[in-house]
């Protein structure tokens, strides 16, 4: 032991040798766990300052005025690398690091007074090398550079689903390399072939169980982007694994399912988000504010509709004609149908024409009412409805003889949704209504009829004591209406912070909070997903029970009463059959 030239008394330094030889500084009144003895720490030179700041190493003392000033106590690598050319021209200094974790990996916490180093812990040293040896795997951002990602900084995500909208989810996951594509699954491997060429190490499968159990080690997040009957199934089954989730829009198909995913979420304390995208836009955050801050004074009625279904409805189907098709090669036929009763093969049904068939898909509300009702759902705070009755578009097979398709949706429907009003005292009741098929809401006195319903996919309309606000897909173009004059007004500022990138941001809005934890905020979480899921579906429960005949007649032609905490309709119990439907043999 030698004097030290350091400022502070009683403090003496002890070389030590190894890949580097430093004089470290010692105090005697350092304790920790597990240790009553002075003990050191060593460091490279390069880490070492004095007083005037920068890095530099600290020892745990019990004053402050007995430690080496430093910026941190944490040494960092005092290198940044700017360029692909610098990472070779430093090797020497990436591999120089590596040497001084593994040996202040084994010196940090040597006692000073032992006499051979034998005596150190056995614990110890094995609890050394292990740390020691994943300095080696894991490298730090700040080794390599502004510009670079770490390996460990990178999400691997599964994808299950390629085709049609997952060609975008996963596009925009992948972010161009900034996160992994580990494992993908279809059950059609000419919807797979994209991604299959782009990532050629991802391992593929056609049945996801499979995927899940083999690569489930390999897998921090889930992208599923498939029909709508497999939603729940695939989406809870990688939730068990603790996987976090992006799951496509509406959540599941049954009510039943959208409560079970969101308190399966917060029990796992998963990052979840459904792909309504407009959730991340800044047009929801805009009519948002509007309506909030009251210029349209209270609102009692909603009116949201849309041109959809753009695919075959109120037609006989396949099954209902009896016709049948070879089914292809690159199909599991049966994978495809998943929990869904069997049928026959038929290229009317995939990909995406299955929306309009009640066994796999939930029809123009599933498609857009994730996206428009989101909007109010938001804006006003919406519980569970009371209630819901619906009307349907009829179609005749010939002179008075009308034709019953019940494998299919209607053309064209419009659903009647009452709320207790979350925050007014005039009014005990909100009203909110949905119209699709070309069907649209009548228009309020003097307003516009080319602004309202500019938007070919559809709008939103919010009726308020003072006037009317009407917005387009994702809140967008807000335009207000004031005894029926359009008003040029400042619109009040978005409360709500956006998200990088608008709309497009979605999906990397998720992938950033999965590596920063449950309790990251997405814009839909399963929290106001699995809700807002649940008001969409009560529309397809209302027009199935509409469609719903015994004996020949329509029984379930009524407004339907629901207890929304139970999940049940009170007043006509067939309808409950929707509420959550059995699922094929084999299936859970």
């Amino acid at each position: 032991m030698v004097r030290s030239n350091h400022p502070h008394k009683n403090t003496h330094t002890k070389r030590v040798r190894g890949f580097f030889s430093a004089r470290v500084p010692v105090d005697s009144q350092i304790h920790g766990r597990g240790f009553s003895k002075p003990r050191y720490k060593i460091a490279p030179p390069w880490f070492l300052k004095t007083k005037g700041g920068g890095l530099g190493v600290t020892t745990r003392t019990k004053t402050p005025t007995q430690s080496v000033p430093v910026d941190s106590s944490v040494p960092v690598c005092p290198w940044i690398l700017k360029s692909t050319e610098e990472v070779s021209q430093n090797l020497v200094k990436v591999k120089t690091y590596f040497f001084w974790l593994w040996e202040e990996t084994f010196f940090h916490y040597k006692p000073m007074n032992q006499k051979d180093s034998k005596n150190v812990a056995r614990r110890e040293f094995l609890k050394g090398s292990a740390v020691a040896a994943a300095s080696f795997m894991i490298v730090p951002r700040h080794v390599l550079g502004k510009g670079f990602v770490a390996p460990s900084d990178k999400l691997n995500i599964a994808a299950i689903g390629c085709g049609g909208k997952a060609d975008y989810n996963i596009q925009q996951a992948y972010n161009n390399g900034s996160d992994n594509i580990v494992a993908l699954c279809d059950v059609d491997d000419r919807q797979a072939k994209k991604y299959r060429e782009k990532f050629p190490n991802a391992p593929y499968y056609k049945d996801y169980r499979k995927m899940l159990d083999k690569e489930a080690k390999n897998i921090d997040a889930v992208i599923v982007t498939t029909p709508d009957h497999m939603h729940y199934v695939i989406g809870s089954a990688a939730m068990q694994l603790g996987k976090h989730i992006y799951l496509e829009k509406p959540l599941t198909h049954d009510i039943w399912e959208a409560r079970m995913l969101t308190q399966l979420a917060q029990e796992k304390k998963l990052v979840t988000q459904m792909g309504n995208q407009g959730s991340s836009g800044k047009g929801t955050r805009q009519t948002e504010a509007i309506v909030q801050s009251g210029m349209i004074g209270e609102v009692h009625t909603v009116e949201v509709w849309t041109d959809r279904p753009v695919w075959p409805q109120g037609v006989k189907s396949p099954r209902d004609k009896k016709e049948t098709m070879p089914i292809p090669a690159e199909v599991d036929w049966d994978l495809w149908l998943g929990t869904a009763p069997y049928r026959e093969y038929h290229e009317a049904y995939m990909p995406f024409r299955w929306r309009g068939y009640w066994d796999f898909g939930t029809g123009a509300l599933g498609d857009m009412g994730c996206h428009f009702m989101d909007v109010p759902f938001r804006t006003l705070k919406l519980g569970y409805p009371t209630s819901v009755e619906c009307s349907a578009s009829s179609v005749y097979s010939d002179f008075f003889r009308e034709a019953f398709f019940e494998d299919i949706g209607p053309q064209a429907t419009s659903v009647h949704l009452k709320f207790p009003h979350p925050s007014s005292k005039k009014f005990s009741e909100l009203s909110l209504s949905w119209y699709d098929g070309g069907i649209k809401p009548k228009l309020p006195e003097g307003c516009d009829y080319e602004k309202v319903f500019a938007d070919n996919d559809g709008g939103v309309m919010f009726i308020g004591t003072k006037g009317v606000l009407a917005c387009e897909l994702f809140g967008e173009n807000p335009k207000l209406f004031i005894k029926g004059q359009l008003q040029d007004v400042k619109f009040p500022a978005p409360t709500r912070p956006l998200v990088e990138g608008d709309t497009a941001g979605h999906q990397q809005q998720w992938v950033k909070a999965c590596k920063s934890g449950y309790g990251t905020y997405t814009s839909s979480s399963f929290a106001e997903a699995g809700p807002l899921t649940e008001i969409v579906l009560m529309g397809n429960l209302a027009v199935r029970s509409y469609l719903y005949r015994e004996n020949g007649k329509f029984t379930g032609r009524k407004k339907l009463l629901w207890d929304g905490q139970n999940m049940k309709i009170t007043n006509f119990d067939p309808a409950n059959a929707f509420v959550k439907r059995q699922y094929r043999e084999g299936w859970k």
